[in-house]
């Protein structure tokens, strides 16, 4: 059996943040920022605003899309717990009202949708689950520090989701085929060093003002990242082409993780896909990590670009170093469903 998407829904804090709010308190501008990153404004949470609550929001508008009350499996693809332990993903489906099904997080940073994609997808193929609800949602902002130039204006928070049932492989809207990798050679290109076991294990007893203030922060080497991430996307998103038997010119929408602007085109560029075939709203929301894919799959549904019938190409990179990609024809989903 193969998964099927059937509603999808998305979800973002109401707090807006310019570069001009940025710059009054960073040693950079509003050219800078946007000339090197194409972001122009992003969400942020405040007031104790949580992944938990964006997953739950982007969660409820899904199933309203897909007109489902329940679900086999929640799954919660993030980078930003609420706490080290437990997982998220539990609370999410009981402030959902579905209480006792399969419910776990999944971290795989701005990766995270994807293999989110495929393990709901397994889930499905082996009998687990015929209905899945998966959720890309961040806090990520609460995890950057706010006097880094370098990091600061790139990330944002929000949540998307989509919900999955049991299906046949060539029907519209079924995933697949997936390509998947990773490089841990390369894991300190970008990375949070505090807080995880290796840090806590090297402190000796020793108490939590020890830790430098900047390694519970994200750290990140961008230019490094830039080659490998325009790497690593082209070949997968080569891959799964290959395997699905379409060629760059059956594809009407490049649906590429949000973490730079440059970097969406340079892929594009590779796939030689045209402009008006690669869709971008980082420069409304920023990087959101694992919710980036399903918020801009929104954003174009919402606008009406997403067709039933047209070919889609989804393809991410992120921290570990992870990549995926996947592809789908876009079902025959309600606009009016979706929120």
């Amino acid at each position: 059996m193969a998964a099927v998407i059937t509603g999808l829904g998305s979800w973002l804090p109401s707090r807006v943040v310019t570069n001009e709010d940025l710059c009054a308190n960073l040693d950079t501008t509003d050219e800078w920022i946007t000339t090197r990153t194409g972001i122009r404004e992003r969400r942020m949470v405040t007031g104790g605003l949580s992944t938990r609550d964006l997953a739950v929001e982007a969660g409820a508008r899904a199933l309203k899309s897909a007109d489902e009350s329940t679900v086999d499996a929640v799954v919660v693809s993030t980078t930003s717990f609420d706490r080290l332990c437990p997982a998220v993903a539990p609370e999410v489906a009981h402030l959902l009202g579905v209480d006792t099904v399969a419910a776990f997080d999944l971290t795989s940073a701005c990766s995270g949708f994807p293999y989110g994609l495929a393990t709901s997808a397994g889930l499905i193929a082996a009998g687990v689950a015929r209905k899945v609800l998966l959720i890309g949602a961040e806090a990520f902002t609460t995890l950057v520090d706010p006097g880094d130039r370098n990091t600061a204006p790139i990330f944002g928070d929000g949540a998307g989701a989509v919900v999955l049932r049991a299906g046949e492989p060539d029907e519209p809207g079924a995933l697949g085929p997936f390509d998947l990798g990773s490089d841990g050679a390369h894991a300190d290109l970008l990375a949070i060093p505090a807080g995880g076991s290796r840090q806590r294990s090297a402190r000796n007893g020793l108490g939590f003002d020890t830790v430098p203030t900047r390694d519970w922060y994200l750290q990140m080497a961008g230019r490094p990242l830039f080659v490998q991430a325009v790497e690593r996307m082209t070949t997968s998103t080569r891959r799964v082409l290959d395997r699905i038997g379409w060629s760059a010119a059956d594809v009407d929408w490049f649906v590429g993780h949000q973490a730079n602007v440059r970097i969406v085109r340079a892929v594009a560029e590779e796939l030689q896909l045209p402009e008006q075939r690669v869709a971008v709203n980082i420069d409304r929301v920023g990087n959101t990590l694992a919710a980036s894919i399903p918020l801009l799959l929104n954003d174009i549904f919402d606008r009406g670009g997403l067709e039933p019938g047209q070919r889609v190409l989804l393809s991410a990179f992120g921290a570990g170093l992870s990549w995926g990609s996947t592809a789908l024809v876009w079902p025959d989903i309600p606009i009016d469903a979706v929120s």
